[in-house]
């Protein structure tokens, strides 16, 4: 049986260390995490999730230090950091990251949250991996019942927050010449 909490509590960050994937509210909407750096489990999330290798997922992070684990470089986020943490995916080159984030792409997106809870998770267990929770093509979940309808028991966990309904996700943008490019408008309004 999954395991269901209303906080990211101890059995959240053992599920996790232990190569858990479960249903986590984010800054932004409900997402499917687990550890950005345990291969087995992005593999099964993806897998979860029917998700294109095409598609890269979004991986959270607490603190700068920690890209650093993903193969990135850390120059030239200066200009991300004025808004993180918060709703900023920045596409960013991954060929030296670990290439199960980014089986088919040279990129993948990063996102400091906006969420206490969720940067100490983090801080606890690493950067995860964050994906809207749905299987590929339906809408977003909103609430745990919705998600164990798609999902049921091949989820180890689920975290309730109670029904997310006007969260937007996060918008995607890539640097570029030290300018923004929005690939995808979202909760942020970069100026």
């Amino acid at each position: 049986m999954s395991y269901l909490t209303n906080s990211f509590d101890e059995k959240i960050i053992e599920l996790l260390k232990n190569g858990g994937v479960g249903f986590v509210p984010s800054d932004t909407i409900y997402g499917l995490s687990c550890r950005a750096l345990d291969e087995k489990a992005v593999v099964r999330l993806r897998n979860l999730k029917s998700r294109s290798q095409h598609k890269p997922l979004i991986v959270l992070f607490s603190n700068i230090e920690q890209l650093a684990d993903l193969g990135m470089p850390t120059a030239g986020l200066e200009k991300a950091l004025a808004y993180w943490p918060g709703p900023l995916s920045l596409e960013w080159d991954a060929r030296k990251s670990p290439p199960w984030l980014h089986p088919a792409s040279e990129t993948f997106a990063i996102r400091m949250p906006d969420k206490p809870e969720l940067v100490e998770l983090i801080n606890k267990v690493g950067p995860i991996t964050s994906t809207s929770a749905n299987p590929e093509g339906a809408e977003p979940a909103k609430s745990v019942k919705e998600a164990e309808n798609y999902f049921g028991e091949g989820l180890d966990f689920y975290v309730d927050a109670g029904e997310i309904t006007s969260g937007a996700s996060s918008t995607l943008a890539r640097l570029a010449n030290s300018q923004f490019e929005v690939l995808r408008q979202g909760a942020l309004k970069i100026i």
